[in-house]
Parts: structure tokens; sequence; C-alpha cells
């Protein structure tokens, strides 16, 4: 035979082949990355670029990863159900996901406030360690599914502030008859030193504090608070927030939704959810520091609890703990991880983070840095 008719026609035939092969393999193709529209409802106004932006974040990389074959409409608080009935929607299936803090509901049950921050337990980073390795998206997750949900984190704000004040508060006994919008159970803390706790979503605050419907409120830190002019109305901003030092926002499916998608799109939701998990808590770290100076100059008066104040907040977090402990096996058995890790978490931590940072924060006091 010829050679070079042979390798003419060894060349058209495998160029033949890779045609076909790509044929064939376009259905395959096709059938792993198929067509869905999904509905997802967040508990945040629009306005919140960073909060609300978490939903819009997620769902732009599942798009973003699947060539436009997987869209998840993003819908603010009101929009299809009030923010504080969104997993009640997800679990309904009114839509197939939400975007929220799981203390929101902890008034069903206080389990639900330990997959997103409960008073004087982790830090952000510490609260991340615990869930990715510590095994908490696990344990979260067995008590998301007798509520028919499967959540992830995804989404982080930091240690929040405490809140805004239209008065000092110096002592416990200041706190007595404040009427403090408070989430998550740290209401029921508070509430022992004689707060009255409000439940309140988020751009429904400043009209009750504009009124004096109520006399505090918390939300998150600079950057959103500055946003909702909670100065303009109530300047007394104190800090540390004690009942969030690092809150996870969850992305929460329809447990049979989920489980009804090809396996590769439940591992991209599990990555893109773990990608805005850390994208927010960057961005509120950023914003945050120029944003507390703008609100100071706006007028915020920053003050921080006193001792006697954290203190006694502690103690009766404690008393809360060691009821919800003796009455309910799933909140036992969750808050007894992260109590155990966060033992471990703050022992590390004075070792090498808080020594830097205490030393890095000198300097910048003495104008070095």
């Amino acid at each position: 035979m010829d050679r070079r008719s042979f390798l003419r026609k060894a060349g058209v035939a495998g160029a033949g082949s890779v045609a076909a092969a790509a044929t064939l393999a376009a259905p395959a193709i096709a059938q792993s990355n198929p067509k869905i529209n999904w509905r997802l409802t967040s508990s945040f106004p629009k306005s919140l670029d960073t909060i609300y932006g978490g939903g819009e974040v997620l769902s732009k990389y599942v798009s973003e990863a699947t060539d436009g074959n997987f869209n998840i409409q993003v819908f603010a608080a009101g929009e299809i159900v009030p923010g504080l009935q969104a997993a009640d929607a997800t679990s309904a299936g009114t839509v197939e996901a939400c975007h929220s803090v799981a203390y929101y509901y902890w008034g069903k049950d206080p389990v639900w406030a330990l997959g997103a921050a409960v008073p004087f337990a982790l830090n952000a980073r510490g609260m991340n360690a615990w869930q990715y390795h510590g095994g908490g998206i696990g344990l979260f997750n067995e008590f998301l599914a007798t509520q028919g949900l499967i959540g992830f984190p995804a989404g982080n704000t930091g240690v929040q502030m405490g809140g805004w004040f239209r008065k000092e508060i110096n002592t416990v006994a200041d706190l007595k008859g404040l009427k403090m919008r408070i989430g998550g159970f740290a209401g029921k803390v508070v509430e022992r030193l004689g707060v009255v706790p409000q439940q309140i979503a988020g751009g429904d605050i400043y009209p009750a504090l504009e009124k004096g419907t109520i006399d505090a409120a918390e939300w998150v830190g600079p950057y959103d608070d500055e946003k909702l002019g909670f100065y303009k109305v109530a300047p007394y901003y104190y800090y540390p927030g004690w009942w969030e030092g690092g809150p996870t926002v969850h992305v929460m499916f329809n447990k049979a939704a989920y489980e009804g998608l090809p396996k590769a799109y439940q591992s991209l939701l599990r990555t893109a959810a773990q990608a805005t998990d850390a994208n927010m808590l960057q961005k509120y770290d950023y914003l945050n520091p120029a944003a507390i100076k703008r609100v100071v100059a706006e007028g915020a008066k920053l003050r921080p609890f006193s001792t006697e104040i954290m203190n006694a907040c502690f103690d009766k977090a404690n008393e809360v703990y060691a009821e919800m402990e003796a009455s309910n096996p799933t909140f036992k058995k969750i808050w007894g991880s992260i109590k155990d890790f966060r033992g471990q978490h703050y022992l590390y931590t004075q070792v090498a983070e808080y020594s830097y940072d205490v030393y890095m924060m000198t300097l910048q006091r003495a104008g070095k840095i």
C-alpha cells in the first residue's frame, strides 16, 4: 500500500472518529447538566449588598459553572414570603432554597440557633473550623433533616456589634425594661436581666427605633448598620455582640429537591456555598473599617459593654444552656460538641493569633502603621 495514501486515509478516519466521539458525547453531557430553574428566598432586603448579596453570589457561581443550565433566582425578603419565614417556605416546598440565619427559628426549637451563633460561643474562624472539620455541618444536618431541609454555611459576618441604644447602658440595672430588637435566643438570656426582647426583621428595625417602639436594636456591624441609618435615631453604639461571635448564614435547600439533583449539581452547591461563605466574611472584613469611621463622623458614640454587664450576661447564658441541655437531647449533643472545641480554640488563639494582633494594635494606636 502507498504510504501517503495510507496516512491520508488514516487521518480521515481518525478525524471521523473524533467527530463521532464528540457527537456521541454531547447527549451524555446534556444529560449530566440538565436545565434546572430554582427559586431562593432571602431573609434580607436588597439594600444590604453584603448579606443579601450572598444569595446572589451563590447563584452566580452555580450558573457560571453550568453554562447557565442551573439557575437559582434570588428573591429579597418579602417578595415571596417575609424574611423570618424563609426556612418554613423552603421546608414546605414553596421555594427550593433560602438564604437565612438559622437562629431566626429558635422559637420552634433552640437547636436551630446552634447552627448559626449562640452567646459566648465561637468567633468566625472557630465556627468555620468546627463546621467544616469538627463535624458541625453533619450534626446540624441531622437536625435539619427532621425539618425537611439540608443546609450548608454560606456566609459569616464576623463578630457583630452590640447594637444601637437610645440611651447609655452602664450597669445591669440600666437594662431593666429596655425593649430591644435582638436576634436568636440571646433574647432569652437578656430577658433574665430585665430586657424585653423583640424579634424584628432587618427592614423593619429603623421605623421601630424611630417611633420609639423599641429602645435599642442590634443588627450586624458598621457597614450594614450604616446603610440602615440607625445612627440617626439611636446614637450609642455598643460592642461587642457577645451573642454573635461568628454567626453562620446558611443556604438551606428543600431536602427532597436537593436529593433529586444529579450528584454533580449537589457537589457544586456545596462548593459554591463554601465559596460564598468565605466571600462574605472577606467582604465584611474589608468594608467595616471604613464604615466604623463614617458612622462615628456622623455622630455615633462608641461604647464598650461594661465588665459588669458582660459577666452578668455570661452567667445567665450558662443558666439557659444548662436548662436546655437538661430538656433537649439534640441541643445537648450539638452544644457539647461546640463547647469541647471552644476550649481548644481559645487556648490556641492566645498563643499566636492574639499575641500578634495585640502587638499590631499597639503599633496602630501609636501611629506607626
